[in-house]
């Protein structure tokens, strides 16, 4: 299951964590069998199993437990009461004091984020049902006086067997029905283009959709040729501020009506939405809907597929970054081969998570111990500094920086560095060394003092590539001097959060 929840809102404080061991039962009945990730509020995901019913399970964990896990086993209580075919189901919460967790339905298949990333914008039937799934599953959590409070590509999951469900409720003071509704619209959004529209529907890990010189949004049309007027007038509505928004359960019947429309929308055959049900909810012998189920199911299975293997070459070879992914300006990001040296061709560096620890030459190291996730490949989990108010610069504090220094194993040729974050504005800069300086904070204050192997960029976009010029390093220090905007949080808030770090570049013999 890819289940990636990216968090809008990250909690403030910041979070322990706990070393839960594969194999160890919970409540004498859950047994952790993988970690597959943590998501930004730094909740572990693992994949379980349930040894009494014998099925697989998804556990949230959390640390601590008690009134900080309210909100989380809150949500997942009034969850659970709902049964939908576009809801994950939730089996169970439990709060252990130290720790807390839900367990719920273990979904095969993969995220929206994930599916647009690799194959990139969708043809506007396919984008059209899983916004209506997504529509249908928020309908029946706001008819409980519920809202879901983290409607984003990374909680929007699409089976192997076809079925979309919504995962991961977060409903805590933030969240709203407006809010959920509008977030239905930017899934639309998100799953024509490719792109997220941040000031509509919260900042996520995805680029930022296109805008024009006046900072308003592209309707998708002008981004992708082909796409219905109906569709497209739709998505650029709910993420308009001056409109009225409809309820979900009107939303749901506008989004449904636009499969009813004979073949006038769409070039091919018209979608069938019901098609995303869970197979008990249609009969067998329904012959129509199950022939559109089988093109629809085998429609999506080839973007699933096509998702886990694609090989998408980020920092090299011509390529112009992630398909269906822009900048903030709206210009595909523009990467140039790496030059090569005489050891050979630039390659990904392989970096393990013990080679890397946070550099702060004054005040701590925030989150060192979470520093891993910075290297892990993982889109779901990211390192993140404290949160600091009232400054981009550390809050006023006397902290001249933060940064992360990278062992790379051996002396390096580093030609270039790609940074993906989840948020655009920081100023970043390289510098490296042949040769350590030991873990202190006099040693950190040396590692400053490196030289720069790589020009400073300021209001760096959240997918930033810094040229290493191939200056020969074995130590590497990627050195943050200004903190982005978390505006979630509020105006004055400024946070950090880096979801991966590669580097390529030509190792000695």
């Amino acid at each position: 299951m890819d289940d990636d929840p990216q968090a809008r809102t990250p909690a403030p404080q910041v979070l322990e964590y706990g070393s839960p061991q594969v194999g160890e039962v919970l409540a004498e009945r859950y047994r952790l069998e993988e970690h597959i990730g943590d998501d930004m509020l730094g909740r572990q995901l693992w994949r379980g199993a349930d040894v009494i019913l014998q099925r697989p399970v998804t556990v949230v964990l959390r640390y601590p437990g008690g009134d900080s896990a309210a909100e989380m086993l809150s949500a997942a209580v009034t969850a659970s009461r709902i049964v939908h075919p576009h809801l994950i189901g939730v089996y169970d919460a439990i709060d252990e004091g130290d720790r807390a967790y839900v367990v719920r339905e273990w979904v095969e298949g993969t995220s929206l984020r994930k599916v647009v990333a690799s194959y990139g914008p969708l043809e506007a039937d396919k984008a059209v049902a899983i916004a209506h799934a997504v529509a249908a599953a928020v309908s029946a959590l706001h008819d409980t006086g519920m809202a879901h409070g983290n409607v984003q590509p990374g909680t929007v999951l699409i089976g192997d067997d076809g079925r979309v469900v919504l995962g991961d409720a977060r409903a805590d003071e933030a969240a709203t029905v407006e809010s959920d509704i509008r977030a239905v619209g930017a899934v639309l959004y998100c799953a024509l283009t490719g792109n997220w529209p941040h000031a509509e529907a919260g900042v996520t890990a995805e680029a930022d959709a296109s805008r024009n010189a006046a900072g308003v949004i592209l309707a998708p049309h002008q981004i992708k040729a082909g796409i219905p007027n109906q569709v497209d007038q739709l998505a650029v509505d709910l993420l308009n501020p001056n409109l009225d928004l409809p309820t979900a359960d009107v939303l749901a019947q506008e989004l449904g009506h636009l499969d009813n429309a004979e073949g006038s929308l769409f070039a091919d055959e018209p979608l069938d939405l019901d098609a995303f049900d869970s197979a008990a909810m249609a009969p067998e012998s329904s012959t129509p809907t199950g022939r559109k189920m089988a093109i629809v199911i085998a429609a999506l299975l080839v973007i699933a597929i096509a998702g886990t293997i694609a090989a998408v070459n980020t920092l090299g070879g011509g390529s112009s970054g992630t398909p269906g992914q822009q900048q903030a300006n709206g210009a595909p990001p523009s990467v140039s081969a790496p030059p090569t040296t005489g050891t050979g061709a630039a390659a990904p560096i392989a970096i393990q998570a013990a080679s890397v620890r946070v550099v702060a030459p004054v005040n701590e190291r925030d989150n060192n111990d979470r520093v891993g996730a910075a290297v892990d490949g993982d889109p779901n989990s990211a390192w993140r500094t404290n949160q600091y108010f009232g400054s981009a610069n550390f809050g006023n504090n006397g902290k001249p920086g933060i940064g992360l220094m990278i062992d790379l194993g051996k002396e390096t040729s580093v030609s270039a560095v790609q940074i993906d974050m989840v948020r655009g504005g920081a100023t970043v800069e390289l510098k490296g060394s042949p040769t350590p300086v030991d873990n202190s904070q006099s040693g950190d204050q040396a590692a400053v003092a490196w030289p720069t192997i790589g020009e400073k960029r300021a209001d760096a976009p959240t997918k930033l590539i810094l040229p290493g010029q191939d200056q020969r390093v074995r130590y590497l220090l990627i050195w943050f001097t200004k903190l982005p905007n978390s505006p979630n949080d509020g105006a004055d808030r400024f946070r950090l959060e880096v979801i991966d770090v590669t580097v390529r570049g030509a190792q000695s013999p």
